[in-house]
């Protein structure tokens, strides 16, 4: 009798423990990320008024705002679906290597690897091919899910 009051208890401590570190663990993800929607709006609308006191945006102003909208997607549909898709990752890299690309070509300069200083054409390949490299990826995950779906717990794809 009391072996079984005694797994009875550990059961529903057992339960206790995980409902209460259930619930500390989504109010931690959740005030994370209010915490980092909160710092890409900030950096945005920083960026933002950076642009209007200069008069004007560059490519590389707006990427940089490509950058944060990506960013607050990934937020956004985290809060929606509580997965974080790995292309929206890919999508800021990208985005990030072409504004690097782009500021790299503007500046004339090539990419100081702490050796030698690269010329601005092996610069060039390198941006590009790890751009490529990236999109390659995206292609990869989209036919990977599409030909083998995961599924949710509750049955949806």
């Amino acid at each position: 009798m009391k072996l079984q009051s005694t797994e009875a208890a550990h059961k529903k401590m057992s339960t206790v423990a995980d409902v209460l570190g259930d619930l500390l663990v989504d109010a931690f993800h959740y005030l994370a990320l209010f915490a980092i929607g909160g710092a890409i709006v900030w950096s945005a609308v920083i960026a933002f008024f950076g642009m209007a006191a200069n008069g004007h945006a560059s490519i590389d102003d707006i990427l940089l705002l490509f950058i944060y909208l990506e960013l607050g997607a990934m937020v956004g549909v985290y809060f929606k679906t509580k997965m974080m898709p790995v292309q929206f990752l890919i999508y800021v890299a990208m985005t990030a290597l072409t504004r690097l690309l782009i500021i790299d070509v503007q500046a004339h300069h090539g990419l100081d690897t702490g050796k030698a200083v690269l010329n601005l054409d092996t610069n060039i390949a390198i941006v590009s091919g790890a751009i490529l490299l990236l999109a390659i990826s995206v292609l990869v995950i989209r036919f990977g899910s599409s030909k083998f779906p995961s599924r949710q717990p509750d049955g949806r794809d």
